[in-house]
């Protein structure tokens, strides 16, 4: 499964076509923290939904931030349409995108990773306002994604927060970092001791070798106290990512 997850995602970086531009459609402009304003249309069978929060009539926003949300391959497959509220919360000066990943559809595919890059097109084209820089964030495997988009999303990668995250699943720290997509922007890893699903001892190694070889601005944060979910980190250390973006 780990080699199956690293080839599936070193196979594809140089081959995804650029996506369609005008797949997804904006249904309602809606005040900011009140749920998505845009969502899919389902023109083609790759596209899963997708919600973005930003303030309303602002086409000046401080950048474009894709979540990821954890439970990837849960039967959820409208999770991504609430799942960027709390961190439009936290980021009101950010444009949030938050695509829905479920089943089939999960991170660690390259059509999931399309369809978040559709979004992108329709909202530029709908704003008027070119988005060619992102930054990423994701909680738990949620951060598959973050490494996922950074090797095959078609757009600059700024920033990326990983909490909560398993690294080791996609093979070796260092043969991982060595990827030349991921050797650019900033990193930042959240990570906690009391975390339910991957403990400390097993993922701070791990983080710890790909920050030393990829190359590019790479930290951790470590709470010994810190918990596996969102809830946790946006209650209690949410200073970590706040810092993070206002650099």
């Amino acid at each position: 499964m780990i080699l199956f997850f690293l080839a599936t995602l070193l196979s594809a970086v140089f081959c995804l076509a650029d996506a369609p531009s005008d797949t997804l459609y904006v249904k309602r402009w809606g005040k900011p923290l009140n749920g998505p304003i845009l969502v899919s249309a389902g023109a083609k069978s790759t596209d899963v939904p997708v919600g973005v929060w930003r303030l309303p009539n602002n086409k000046s926003t401080a950048g474009t931030i894709l979540w990821f949300h954890g439970g990837m391959t849960s039967g959820n497959c409208q999770k991504g349409l609430v799942a960027g509220s709390d961190l439009a919360k936290l980021l009101p000066k950010y444009t949030i995108v938050s695509a829905s990943a479920c089943k089939q559809n999960h991170w660690v595919d390259e059509s999931t990773i399309q369809s978040v890059d559709n979004a992108l097109d329709s909202l530029a084209k709908r704003s008027g306002k070119k988005i060619d820089e992102v930054s990423l964030v994701g909680i738990s495997d949620g951060s598959l994604g973050v490494i996922a988009y950074s090797l095959w999303g078609k757009r600059k990668v700024q920033t990326r927060v990983l909490m909560s995250s398993y690294g080791a699943s996609l093979g070796p720290a260092a043969q991982v970092a060595a990827q030349v997509p991921l050797r650019s922007g900033r990193w930042r890893f959240i990570q906690g001791g009391a975390d339910r699903l991957y403990p400390a001892d097993a993922t701070l190694p791990w983080i710890q070798e790909f920050c030393q070889n990829v190359g590019t601005p790479c930290d951790l944060k470590f709470d010994p106290q810190g918990e596996h979910d969102w809830s946790y980190w946006q209650n209690k250390r949410k200073e970590w990512i706040l810092e993070f973006f206002s650099k």
